[in-house]
């Protein structure tokens, strides 16, 4: 009996020490959306919290919006390094604003550890189809050679300064050697419309956006800005196949607060990207015109430095400022 008693115990003390520090203390997760509920990026949040509680128990979800999405990022920052509180990392929250905004709550490089990515969103650059027949602009080299040989003549809208629509277009701009003038609009929603009335020439627009009056035939897709092509529009070949190296998508990920364990972040890391794996996943996603994108704590790293360097250079050269 008492063998059996030790035996017992010393199984309990193993399945303890191997498990997250959140099982072990049998306390839900909480992943902390920066924004508010409804968005793709809460919907997003919310169905794989789902598909982890089988291997994780439970996962909640709290939305902290404000600021752009800084208010949620730096409350992950500054929660304790326990394994109870992860959240989400977005190009905005972690490339964009740190060189947007001139005083951060928190340091993006260095508050954080990966976890992994989840997914990415691909952008697309679109014109309104009328005035691409009008102006016989039907791929990307057409209207890089109409606005070279018609200076100051194309413009283009943006949901505001510093958007990432806004963003996408300051770099094509350069990376192409054309120039055309930006109009903000506030808000995708206002930018679109514009777009779609004929009030701005091009956009560059989230696909799950643009998609309806892509098949619609209101707007005309010339490129995607994935480096290789979206299964979510095969036929659109992405702007790298004409300007070599430009790539801008929409993407988020999971971030625990720096200091967090590394065999907490490790489980963490396979329960997620395990679910992100699953064909239920997948199907959901696609959905949302929205591309999985699991990797290791270490690959998301990497990515996110990157990121950020990336963004610097474009958000200096665009002149964008929030405060």
């Amino acid at each position: 009996m008492k063998r059996r008693t030790l035996l017992l115990t010393t199984l309990a003390v193993t399945a303890a020490l191997n498990a997250p520090a959140a099982l072990a203390q049998g306390k839900p997760i909480r992943i902390i959306v920066p924004y508010a509920p409804g968005g793709p990026i809460d919907v997003t949040a919310r169905q794989l919290a789902e598909r982890v509680k089988d291997s994780l128990g439970v996962v909640i979800i709290e939305n902290r919006p404000g600021g752009g999405g800084n208010i949620g990022a730096d409350a992950v920052a500054k929660a304790a390094p326990d394994g109870l509180t992860i959240g989400i990392a977005a190009v905005a929250t972690h490339a964009i604003n740190p060189w947007l905004f001139s005083k951060m709550p928190y340091n993006a490089a260095t508050d954080f550890a990966p976890i992994t990515q989840m997914l990415r969103v691909p952008n697309v650059l679109v014109m309104n189809a009328d005035t691409a027949a009008r102006l016989k602009i039907n791929t990307l080299a057409d209207l890089i050679a109409y606005a070279k040989a018609n200076p100051a003549k194309l413009n283009y809208g943006s949901g505001g300064k510093g958007s990432a629509g806004h963003l996408a277009g300051e770099m094509f701009k350069r990376d192409a050697g054309i120039f055309a003038v930006h109009i903000p609009y506030n808000g995708g929603n206002p930018a679109q419309l514009a777009l779609l009335s004929g009030q701005v020439d091009f956009n560059f627009d989230n696909l799950a956006t643009a998609a309806p009056n892509i098949k619609s035939g209101k707007l005309k897709a010339l490129a995607v800005t994935t480096a290789k092509r979206s299964p979510a529009l095969p036929e659109v070949p992405p702007v790298a196949d004409t300007l070599k190296g430009f790539e801008i998508d929409t993407w988020w990920g999971l971030v625990a607060p720096a200091g967090t364990p590394k065999d907490v972040i490790a489980r963490y890391n396979q329960a997620f990207v395990a679910a992100l794996n699953s064909p239920e996943t997948r199907t959901r996603y696609a959905a949302l015109m929205a591309e999985p994108a699991p990797d290791t704590p270490e690959a998301f790293g990497a990515f996110m430095k990157r990121e950020l360097a990336k963004y610097e250079r474009v958000v200096k050269a665009s002149g964008a400022k929030v405060d």
